[in-house]
């Protein structure tokens, strides 16, 4: 199940060249449903894994982006909320470089979140996983997965927080079962440059004492770092030309807990899922033909002295800003 309070209406448009003040033509379009969490929910449809998406709903807007979703084989959950559903547009040129422009997205009132809430409790019961990701919109305090996890816990629920700033810091209170942040959201965790795999594991294992109990942080163009109970675990997935880094960190955490249900390594479908994204335009979520896990190198033993690269975008994807 997945918790996604600032869902998207994401329209992707391609075109020759960016020229700004002048009028483009677009090659080719798309309009996906977006948020992180609506992307982990449509890459585990896209593998039949059954999975409910719970979002706050408002407007055509809203009503537009529940049916994206249904037509992709999700179980929704609507949340009726006074705010209005936002939309994102990317302008991605043949090179790869994409232009993105984010709403913020609808305010959240108090009686909003009581409703969210009980809805959420109520969808959890019986599932495998609670994911709870993305940005908080207006007027969510950054407690809130904090405080939401807590309640979760009641139920037995292993819980997943892919967030940001004071919302992820907060988050690590409840002991969340796993944690999923980006290079640059675990050097804001944890205070200090990510520039090795080293730094990597360093700040992974420093979220783990403030309360993760596992930390799978993706790493951009140098793959991403596994570090539980289990020790640390390092691999990488190069992809030759990337289309589109959109949704590629929300397709990693998809292909790691799909690997409970898969049987499969759970770094190797992580890394393989987030390269097969890379590979498709917009924010459209690989299915199994899509995934290629020949392509995945995980190491046991890493070098933790390895210097990460400059660029924090997977392989094929450097030109993407």
């Amino acid at each position: 199940m997945t918790l996604t309070l600032n869902p998207s209406l994401d329209r992707t448009i391609e075109i020759a060249e960016l020229t700004r003040g002048a009028m483009m033509r677009a090659t080719a379009t798309r309009l996906d449903p977006g948020g992180k969490g609506v992307n982990v929910a449509r890459a585990l449809a896209a593998h039949k894994i059954p999975t409910c998406a719970v979002v706050p709903r408002n407007g055509p807007e809203g009503t537009q982006l529940t049916t994206l979703l249904e037509v992709e084989g999700i179980d929704v959950c609507a949340v009726p909320v006074t705010g209005h559903t936002r939309s994102n547009v990317s302008l991605v040129e043949p090179d790869g470089t994409v232009t993105k422009i984010n709403e913020p997205g609808g305010s959240l009132r108090a009686d909003d979140l009581e409703r969210i809430v009980t809805a959420t409790l109520s969808a959890a019961v019986g599932a495998d996983w609670v994911v709870a990701s993305g940005s908080l919109p207006p007027g969510v305090p950054d407690s809130f997965y904090g405080r939401l996890g807590t309640q979760l816990a009641e139920l037995g629920v292993r819980f997943v927080v892919d967030t940001s700033g004071p919302p992820l810091a907060a988050a690590l209170a409840c002991r969340p079962a796993l944690v999923k942040p980006n290079r640059d959201e675990l050097a804001e965790s944890v205070g200090f440059r990510i520039d090795t795999v080293a730094d990597a594991v360093r700040a992974a294992e420093a979220m783990r004492v403030a309360g993760a109990e596992a930390v799978l942080a993706s790493l951009g163009a140098d793959g991403a770092v596994l570090v539980d109970q289990q020790g640390v675990r390092y691999g990488e997935s190069p992809v030759d030309r990337g289309r589109s880094a959109v949704g590629a960190g929300d397709a990693m955490l998809a292909g790691c807990l799909a690997a409970g249900t898969t049987g499969g390594d759970v770094l190797t479908e992580a890394l393989a899922w987030g390269a097969a994204a890379v590979r498709l335009p917009g924010s459209r979520m690989p299915g199994p033909a899509d995934v290629d896990r020949d392509g995945v190198h995980v190491h046991a033993e890493p070098d933790l002295s390895r210097p990460l690269s400059g660029s924090h975008q997977p392989h094929g994807m450097e030109q993407i800003r």
